[in-house]
């Protein structure tokens, strides 16, 4: 993949002269007419650390906003703040953001732990080495909750494949159908459940 350039947009738009009257009377009085300056300026590029820094401002808001809305449900359901963000190496402009984590009980199993996840790019997700494959490109957002489980060697929290469609709860493009979904794993009872399902 060929290294990508990234420069300050915002820097580049020209300053506007404010016309002092009518165009054409302008014209008429003086002889002259007013040109805006197109002379191209010259353009500032970010460093990879600069986007990097922009692009995790930028995810840390929005996991703000989106643990809100999700506390802001039901005084039943709440969530713990667990925000932090990561950008993906040689491409900063792409990362992805932990929102929480929480432990559910599924029909199938015992309690499983989970966190719950969004990125500004969609994409399958693949093993540890390589967690995001085909990565889409387009201005899409991905949210998924993964369940989670520690690691004995290493003491972090790795996924725990043996759950699920290989360790994925869900996964989709849709806000609405995340904040569902993540309400639904932290419902305490089926009452709570039914209500959120009729949404």
């Amino acid at each position: 993949m060929a290294k990508l350039k990234y420069y300050d947009a915002a820097a580049e738009k020209l300053p506007t002269i404010a016309p002092k009257g009518a165009v054409h009377t302008e014209f008429l009085r003086t002889g002259r007419i007013e040109r805006r300056q197109w002379s191209q300026r010259e353009r500032r590029y970010l460093s990879y650390d600069e986007v990097a820094q922009r692009t995790g401002h930028k995810l840390t808001t929005a996991g703000e906003t989106t643990h809100k809305r999700m506390n802001g449900f039901h005084t039943s359901i709440q969530f713990p703040k667990m925000i932090f963000h990561r950008t993906l190496a040689g491409r900063p402009h792409l990362g992805y953001c932990h929102v929480t984590a929480a432990r559910t009980h599924l029909a199938q199993s015992k309690d499983v732990t989970w966190s719950f996840y969004f990125a500004n790019f969609f994409c399958d997700l693949g093993d540890e080495k390589h967690f995001f494959e085909r990565i889409q490109t387009g201005y899409s957002r991905m949210y998924f909750a993964v369940a989670i489980e520690p690691d004995a060697q290493e003491g972090q929290m790795t996924i725990n494949r043996s759950v699920s469609d290989n360790g994925l709860l869900f996964r989709t493009d849709d806000p609405k159908v995340a904040l569902k979904n993540v309400l639904m794993l932290g419902a305490r009872d089926d009452t709570l459940r039914r209500i959120i399902r009729s949404l």
